[in-house]
């Protein structure tokens, strides 16, 4: 379980972002966070996975205290996190990254596995570099292939999955999601507000000026969301295409 109490955060210009965040998140569930732009989802998702330090409060996964662990010891505890905005890795394949994240030597047919659900042909990335020749979204998905590829992972999160994604490929990662719920030793947390996601969801976690706004099982909240009940602008999108 991913259990979050008075998690707080501050920008340097003394802006406090996230402003005591509570919530839970169980195994083998899909938890959507989701809110008005700029209401501190992302920072949320990097001070979870520990690209962001927060003030104070408590992150808890299981019974390990996350909170005082830097990004590389959460990710050796379990944490895999999906960038909004991924990295490049200038020298490193794809087939590099992928075995980094699943800790050895993986079989090709392993890599065509986690890349299908991607939407990307392992045989013409498996050996690309992850530099500048990439696309934003085909490094996108690779990114999120990696994380897929973690079979150490505890706590997944990506963050705005669906950005740079074609609608082919959306599919494809909403079936992987819904393959992800039913490993009961996950907890599975995606930042979005996009309305397949919000769907499959278990439970959806609704921000808004750094708070939680609402709480809740999926069905019950949805609605709220699809009426604007619960922030004065929905947040709810469609697949882009």
């Amino acid at each position: 379980m991913l259990k979050l109490e008075n998690v707080k955060w501050t920008a340097e210009d003394g802006n406090e972002i996230l402003k005591g965040i509570d919530f839970e998140a169980m195994e083998g569930t899909l938890t959507v966070i989701t809110g008005p732009n700029g209401s501190g989802k992302t920072t949320l998702a990097k001070v979870i996975s520990g690209v962001e330090k927060l003030a104070c409060g408590s992150i808890k996964l299981g019974e390990t205290e996350l909170a005082g662990l830097d990004i590389t010891q959460r990710a050796k505890r379990g944490v895999a996190y999906a960038f909004q905005q991924p990295v490049r890795f200038k020298g490193i394949t794809v087939r590099d990254l992928i075995e980094l994240a699943d800790g050895g030597k993986v079989e090709e047919m392993d890599v065509c596995r986690v890349m299908n659900k991607v939407g990307l042909c392992t045989q013409d990335y498996i050996d690309r570099e992850v530099n500048d020749s990439l696309s934003g979204g085909e490094i996108k998905r690779i990114e999120i292939a990696t994380v897929l590829a973690r079979k150490d992972a505890k706590l997944l999160v990506f963050d705005e999955p669906e950005a740079g994604i074609d609608l082919w490929s959306f599919n494809g990662l909403v079936e992987a999601f819904e393959e992800l719920k039913s490993e009961k030793d996950k907890v599975l947390l995606v930042i979005s507000h996009q309305e397949r996601l919000l769907e499959i969801a278990d439970q959806i976690v609704v921000i808004d000026g750094g708070t939680v706004r609402v709480a809740g099982p999926g069905k019950e909240v949805l609605p709220q969301l699809m009426h604007g009940e619960v922030v004065g602008d929905c947040p709810v999108g469609k697949e882009r295409a």
